[in-house]
């Protein structure tokens, strides 16, 4: 399973969890099965580039995203493309996996959407 976190640069497992998913500078792809760390940067339309971070994660075939945070839209982007979210995490991207691992982290759900216009599509 490929799990994504959206990241502040370059450091795999040992880099930070970026706390704007849209705008995040990177996405660290770990796969669970071989431990193979992928970081990929953020071309979206965010970042001045095209397409969404959803279509991104998808197009590496993602299967989870751990975030600390993201918008209703996304989250229904994501599900659309059969991408589980979780959020609640914070650290690095070897803590965020141990927090999902653990049972620790949220489901996604539009209860617990941000609110604010940042998070937005």
């Amino acid at each position: 399973m490929k799990v994504a976190i959206p990241t502040t640069g370059h450091k795999g497992l040992d880099d930070e969890v970026s706390p704007h998913f849209g705008r995040a500078p990177t996405y660290t792809i770990v796969d669970t099965e071989t431990d193979e760390v992928k970081i990929v940067d953020n071309t979206s339309e965010h970042m001045g580039g095209s397409g969404k971070p959803p279509e991104i994660m998808h197009g590496e075939g993602v299967g989870i995203l751990l975030c600390s945070g993201l918008g209703q839209r996304a989250i229904w982007m994501f599900e659309q493309s059969g991408i589980e979210v979780f959020v609640g995490t914070t650290g690095t991207v070897r803590d965020a996996l141990s927090l999902w691992r653990s049972g620790r982290l949220q489901k996604a759900t539009e209860a617990n959407a941000c609110r604010e216009s940042r998070h937005r599509y």
